[in-house]
């Protein structure tokens, strides 16, 4: 068994490791055994003083960029950054914060049954002129071809408040009474040791959220709503009102 010392020394090195540079393996992917253990660690390290001092005063450095940038350009924008990718493309543990990752057992608002993805429960309740909620998509695991759209169904009459509701919601109170609710609760239940780690590590160094979508208006009706702008006012105790 390792010595107390040696732990301790450990976990020093990962941290002086976050507050370098050299983590693009990491944050690629390459390594995903290495994510795994950073991850425990980083967590410990959340509730060390005597490395991170004075952390809940600590302000958190978070940024959300599209991740149809170029590395390269990331790279020359944000130098001493980690990047992570939140996407359902992300290479490592990361991709549990994808709306489209199947956590499993989440809530579905007004209804008295579980989704597995916050996307699916969001699609599956839309209704359209010619076509109802399809709760098929509240369990589907594959992440691929969850989209419903006006063009293959006909013009989105909005949300079905519930999968039995007869009330439909608009666009905008949908987002806050279906999406804003769902993402909050995987926050809080699925992914926080992910969401941990992010918090810890923007306290000391700069953090990068990748998101198809940057857009962080609620009422803005017009662009999708990032879901990495969802993480980032989570962690910095502003999350929408839902």
């Amino acid at each position: 068994m390792q010595s107390y010392e040696k732990k301790r020394e450990k976990e020093k090195t990962v941290y002086l490791f976050l507050q370098s540079g050299n983590n693009k393996s990491l944050l690629l992917g390459n390594n995903k055994k290495m994510v795994v253990k950073m991850m425990k660690i980083i967590i410990k390290l959340g509730k060390m003083s005597n490395f991170v001092e004075n952390s809940n005063q600590m302000k958190t450095m978070i940024y959300i960029e599209s991740k149809r940038k170029s590395m390269e350009k990331l790279r020359e924008k944000y130098p001493d950054a980690m990047i992570i990718d939140v996407t359902s493309h992300a290479e490592d543990e990361f991709v549990k914060l994808s709306p489209f990752y199947p956590v499993g057992g989440i809530p579905v608002p007004f209804t008295d049954t579980y989704g597995l993805s916050v996307e699916g429960i969001w699609q599956g309740l839309k209704v359209f002129e010619n076509a109802g909620v399809d709760k098929q998509l509240f369990w589907k695991k594959d992440m691929k071809n969850m989209k419903r759209t006006s063009r293959r169904f006909g013009r989105c009459l909005g949300h079905s408040k519930g999968l039995a509701g007869t009330e439909l919601l608009e666009y905008i109170e949908a987002r806050k009474k279906i999406y804003l609710p769902c993402y909050k609760w995987v926050l809080e239940n699925k992914v926080q040791k992910l969401v941990t780690a992010i918090r810890v590590i923007s306290k000391t160094k700069p953090v990068v959220l990748l998101d198809y979508n940057t857009n962080g208006d609620v009422e803005d009706w017009h662009r999708p709503l990032s879901h990495a702008s969802l993480i980032k006012a989570y962690i910095e105790g502003n999350y929408p009102e839902c």
